[in-house]
């Protein structure tokens, strides 16, 4: 038999793993939108060499590292008042 403590943690990992599964897809979809942007971008100003194809999807990829710094650190502050 389970304990009522390892029945109440269940959800929460399952809710832990929904918003990381879902901060991962939108990693992945936020990086797809900035390639395309990017080659869009390079199209239209004819430049010879992919540079909005690599700036564009780096300033991605900083933002959702921030973003996902913060939200966690602002878990655990949570965690620490309960």
């Amino acid at each position: 038999m389970k304990s009522r403590q390892q029945q109440q943690r269940r959800p929460a990992n399952n809710s832990d793993l929904l918003r990381y599964a879902g901060l991962g897809t939108q990693i992945f979809v936020s990086l797809g939108i900035a390639v395309f942007a990017g080659y869009k971008a390079d199209q239209w100003l004819d430049i010879a060499i992919p540079l909005f194809v690599w700036l564009l999807p780096f300033v991605v990829l900083a933002a959702m590292i921030y973003k996902l710094v913060k939200e966690t650190s602002k878990k655990k502050k949570n965690e620490q008042k309960v």
